[in-house]
């Protein structure tokens, strides 16, 4: 079995082996018409377990026939123009060949002594993206598993600065849009129930700042501590972006701590067109960016950001085995310092190499497009009546409901656009995502992907409408 490990022996067995898996990969994505083949789990669940794990088929070329029939041929391709749904990009080959490399060395990137210049670059990038900020000199940072694990840990240092004994006095404000890590962070971190604060939004979803200043006065009235506020730089659903120079003054006036979630909008930070709409980030405590959403990279590639390195300590604990106390003294750089996670693949080289073949300007370009796709396609939802489009798009998401002209009753609309949305999966047409507003059900369009067009939104719009017709067709079929 020494045969497979990967050694300066069988290095030409790995290049085989790779090769043979990449090609096979190269023609599926060559061969794909549409994102989805419409699987269902009942269809898919027997053949995978009917294979004995127990039993390999000692070939590499058996294996990969075998993952075309239990993966490949059924997966959920995210490349495809009318892959709408959720926030999953296409990624660019830069950092493919990145993700190539970084598994076959396998460093590990929580000691100096694991990783080498694999430390030095990511701590060059974290730079890097500190600066596109504009967090200024005493920034820092660390990589990350992706937006929730990013403010968690903002979180966490939030609520050590906070500097109280009495974490149920400890509150969070965040917008009624918020992600729901927020929540989740604020449970694990051991917080009260009532500890996360929602706060109202406008019609833009844009979280309401006289409501968060009311807020923060009535906590400090009610002798309770205002531990963070976590403002979004683009929500998960509406791609909606906070008042954030409001906020950061109101952060200042009250001496909170102030965390921005920018896990969707951080591609502003490259945007040749765009980058005003995230002003009034530099003035973050924290910041969460996932470079997996909108700079094109394979998940997972994230990082938190904070303002002044020094609360990195609150994340900070020394084991003998691995990095002792002298080597702060020794100057060596250990990223577990700074970082909840142990272990930790070298994620920084995807972007590295990214940047390194297209730059920051070829990356703003790629999000630039799908901000403007999302524009065009806001304008195709507001002139067609027969869709309720929510808001104007300050990034790439839409959101909008089908609204038939027969039809009154919201909770048979409700059902004909959860119908539409189950049909279109199923038919492997388009994939898209769905929500709630106002505790209506409604689809959404996250759109990420520059090679999708005007016309598939279109299309996709009319494949939408003609499953809801049908669904209430039949509905009105039912009831006579």
């Amino acid at each position: 079995m020494r045969s497979h490990l990967l050694n300066d022996a069988t290095a030409e067995q790995y290049r085989r082996s790779v090769t043979e898996g990449v090609e096979r990969v190269a023609a599926k994505l060559a061969a794909t018409d549409r994102p989805f083949t419409g699987v269902t789990v009942d269809a898919l669940s027997p053949r995978i377990d009917e294979i004995d794990l127990d039993k390999p088929l000692h070939d590499t070329a058996a294996v990969l026939d075998e993952l075309e029939d239990v993966y490949l041929r059924d997966a959920v391709y995210f490349h495809h123009p009318r892959y709408l749904a959720h926030l999953n990009c296409p990624v660019v080959i830069p950092a493919v060949l990145g993700e190539a490399v970084l598994s076959a060395v396998n460093s590990s990137l929580d000691t100096w002594d694991q990783s080498a210049g694999g430390t030095l670059i990511e701590r060059k990038l974290i730079d890097w993206t500190c600066a596109r900020i504009g967090l200024g000199p005493a920034a820092d940072g660390v990589f990350t598993s992706g937006g929730t694990q990013s403010n968690l840990q903002a979180l966490l240092l939030a609520r050590e600065e906070a500097k109280t004994d009495s974490l149920a006095k400890l509150r969070i404000f965040a917008s009624e849009v918020s992600h729901f890590s927020v929540k989740k962070s604020a449970k694990l971190l051991g917080l009260g129930p009532d500890a996360v604060v929602s706060v109202p939004v406008d019609h833009d979803k844009r979280m309401q700042t006289v409501a968060l200043a009311r807020e923060l006065e009535r906590c400090a009235k009610d002798g309770l501590v205002p531990m963070a506020v976590v403002a979004t730089g683009g929500t998960t659903d509406f791609g909606s972006i906070d008042p954030l120079p409001e906020i950061a003054g109101l952060c200042e006036q009250y001496g909170v701590w102030m965390h921005v979630d920018a896990a969707y909008g951080c591609g502003l930070l490259a945007s040749l067109k765009y980058r005003d709409r995230i002003a009034g980030i530099e003035r973050a405590d924290s910041v969460t960016v996932d470079y997996h959403k909108s700079f094109f990279q394979p998940v997972s590639s994230s990082a938190v950001l904070v303002r002044d390195a020094a609360t990195l300590r609150h994340a900070t604990y020394h084991a003998e085995y691995l990095n002792p106390r002298r080597m702060v003294q020794e100057r060596i750089p250990n990223q577990v310092d700074k970082s909840l996670q142990t272990t930790r693949r070298f994620d920084a080289l995807k972007l590295w190499m990214t940047l390194r073949v297209m730059g920051a300007d070829g990356v703003g370009e790629l999000f630039d497009e799908v901000c403007d796709l999302a524009a065009e396609g806001w304008k195709l939802l507001a002139a067609d009546p027969r869709y309720d489009v929510v808001v104007r798009p300050s990034l790439s998401t839409l959101v909008f409901r089908y609204i038939p002209a027969a039809v009154t009753d919201p909770a048979e609309i409700d059902r004909a656009n959860l119908y539409a949305r189950k049909a279109l999966f199923a038919s492997g047409d388009a994939v898209v995502a769905g929500t709630k507003v106002a505790g209506r059900h409604y689809l959404k369009f996250t759109l990420l992907n520059p090679e999708t067009t005007t016309a598939d939104i279109a299309a996709v719009l009319d494949l939408i409408a003609g499953h809801a017709e049908q669904y209430l067709g039949e509905s009105l079929d039912r009831a006579s």
